[in-house]
């Protein structure tokens, strides 16, 4: 086994960049008539591996990446941005730059994965980001958010998944703890631990002060912030398990705990 990185751990605990911008093209030509996406802005990047992955889907598509911390933009460069040919590198710009910015040429697609824009704790700081985000899309251009919820979201527990290597053996063990929820102010403490086959732990290798929106406030926040329209696309299921796979819906079940993608439409 390798030796011990977070941004490598935490990518192959949480990360499916194929599957994901798979499912956003899906969406975009769900929302525009089956046109496809070209044009990806990947905000809260981090390694932007799925920035990557999508200028490597198409010699047309192109992708910005925005991040504020410049540890994991410069893994990203070492690990993802390094292996991709001089053509590919050319249609990709990683930037240290605030995601409340406009950026051109416009999007077709802005994603905000992995729950990352509940930073913004406040409606008017939630609003604004909205807003620069419509400002950086092309017409019929879409805004991606990927929103966590449900009582399992809230209550104190560490959920532990295990990852193996190539010779299917537990290399280690991917713990989300959920530590702490404020019901007044929607306020929610987590934090990610790592635990080796050896059983050496690793604790708040990376941690979250976040605020959980729920999905009809986003949807408010966007109309406010001038978005056309709003749309939920929800995890199917079959005989009571989830699929994998999303799909535009106006009601869902209660889930225990859920992912979903709330979809703004310039």
């Amino acid at each position: 086994m390798s030796r011990f990185n977070k941004y490598n751990f935490y990518e192959r605990s949480v990360q499916t960049p194929e599957a994901h911008v798979e499912m956003f093209v899906e969406f975009y030509k769900d929302l525009n008539h089956g046109k496809y996406a070209r044009k990806l802005r990947e905000d809260f990047c981090g390694t932007f591996k799925m920035s990557c992955e999508w200028v490597k889907r198409n010699r047309r598509n192109s992708a910005i990446a925005l991040d504020l911390d410049p540890e994991p933009v410069a893994y990203g460069k070492r690990h993802h941005l390094a292996e991709l040919s001089a053509e590919q590198k050319s249609r990709i710009q990683p930037l240290l730059m605030d995601v409340r910015t406009i950026t051109k040429p416009l999007s077709d697609v802005i994603i905000a994965g992995n729950f990352s824009f509940n930073i913004f704790k406040k409606r008017e700081e939630l609003r604004e980001y909205f807003r620069f985000c419509r400002r950086s899309l092309a017409a019929g251009g879409i805004l991606v958010l990927e929103v966590a919820g449900g009582p399992g979201m809230i209550e104190p527990v560490k959920e532990r998944k295990p990852v193996y290597g190539k010779n299917r053996k537990r290399e280690f063990t991917y713990i989300w703890d959920q530590k702490d929820f404020d019901p007044i102010t929607g306020d929610a403490l987590y934090a990610i631990h790592f635990e080796l086959a050896n059983g050496r732990t690793y604790k708040d290798v990376f941690t979250y002060d976040w605020r959980l929106w729920t999905l009809p406030e986003i949807q408010e926040i966007m109309r406010e912030a001038g978005f056309k329209d709003s749309h939920v696309f929800w995890e199917t299921s079959h005989r009571g398990r989830g699929t994998g796979e999303y799909a535009r819906t106006k009601k869902a079940d209660n889930a225990y705990a859920w992912i979903a993608y709330a979809v703004g439409v310039k």
